[in-house]
């Protein structure tokens, strides 16, 4: 860092409690170096007197409003985590370092036995979104929220008596071979591909509950395959897994959608399993229904992932190598088009 173009601020925390602070710096400040790496700064302190020193002026303003947001946690004797510090990072570093914390964090969704708050502007975005349209796209890789979060609005929206019942709804590809060998009907074997949406069932309602609305058809789960024929009124449908539909099943579904209903549509474009050949509904839906009035679209990247830091690098890295693949692949049809120009003159000159 230069120290000539450096950019220090100091922040006295108060109350000044020996617990809180030891949580907020971590084990031999890891949190605190945790916080450095990923923001490309300096932290130092001495008891309650923290300095932030850094070479851009909001972000050294937005670690002050991160580091009181972590130590007021700390003391209402909140656990500090490395995996908390991730999350608070994510909340306050991607896409809005800048802004003030009044900015952040106002998007909340309360169910009975959570307290959800979407982190960073793109996941506040999305929940917006599907507060305010009848049908959702949510798109993006492992671990940006997009189902957990369409799962919190659907219970809040049971909740507030905004809908009847809860649809999740998963394409059964895998009904044949690999299917075939698990025990039950097809609506139990296909429970195991759920469990994403089960546990945030329970997290969110507690097992009982979830059980009880079940038994009662609030709460129904079903292969894409059973929607067929039906139309859902004053329900919450989400369509998990959406990139497996082929072009006529997305058809299908999104046709199903009745008065009083939200459809929220989950897929990652790159994790396609349908057979070699098959064209995945999901990308040929987002191709004709871009800007039809009603339908929001909310495209994540690997910065909005919430998982595990390496989750991020790994979305990342198979991202370039696809990107560098295609670069290649392109190259490869160019030459191979210039060639056979070229032999087609050769041809015309003899």
């Amino acid at each position: 860092m230069d120290k000539q173009s450096a950019i220090s601020q100091q922040i006295r925390l108060e109350p000044a409690e020996a617990p809180a602070l030891a949580a907020l710096c971590g084990q031999f400040d890891e949190h605190l170096k945790q916080i450095e790496q990923r923001l490309n700064l300096s932290i130092s302190h001495r008891g309650e007197l923290f300095e932030i020193t850094g070479e851009d002026s909001e972000r050294v303003a937005a670690t002050k409003t991160l580091l009181e947001s972590i130590y007021r946690e700390a003391l209402a004797q909140k656990e500090i985590t490395k995996e908390a510090i991730h999350l608070y990072l994510q909340e306050s570093a991607i896409e809005a370092l800048s802004k003030g914390k009044e900015e952040r964090g106002q998007v909340v969704i309360k169910t009975r036995k959570a307290f959800i708050k979407p982190k960073g502007q793109n996941q506040q975005s999305y929940v917006q979104k599907v507060r305010q349209h009848d049908i959702n796209f949510g798109i993006g890789p492992a671990g940006t929220g997009k189902t957990y979060l369409a799962v919190a609005c659907a219970v809040e929206a049971l909740e507030a008596d905004k809908v009847e019942r809860i649809m999740l709804v998963r394409p059964a590809v895998e009904a044949g071979e690999k299917l075939g060998f698990l025990p039950g009907d097809l609506s139990q074997k296909i429970d195991p591909y759920l469990r994403p949406l089960y546990d945030a069932l329970y997290e969110m309602l507690g097992f009982e509950l979830v059980d009880k609305l079940i038994e009662k058809n609030v709460i129904e789960i079903a292969p894409l395959a059973f929607m067929r024929g039906r139309t859902l009124n004053n329900s919450f449908i989400i369509l998990d897994e959406s990139q497996n539909t082929t072009r006529e099943q997305m058809k299908m579904f999104l046709t199903r959608i009745g008065f009083g209903s939200t459809a929220v549509i989950t897929g990652d474009r790159t994790q396609v399993d349908l057979p070699r050949g098959t064209n995945s509904g999901l990308a040929h839906a987002l191709h004709v229904l871009n800007g039809v009035n009603g339908i929001s679209i909310t495209n994540f990247s690997a910065s909005d992932v919430v998982r595990h830091p390496l989750v991020q690098r790994i979305v990342e890295a198979y991202d370039k190598y696809d990107e560098e693949a295609e670069a290649e692949r392109k190259e490869k049809e160019a030459q191979r088009k210039a060639e056979r120009e070229q032999a087609q003159q050769a041809d015309q000159g003899n």
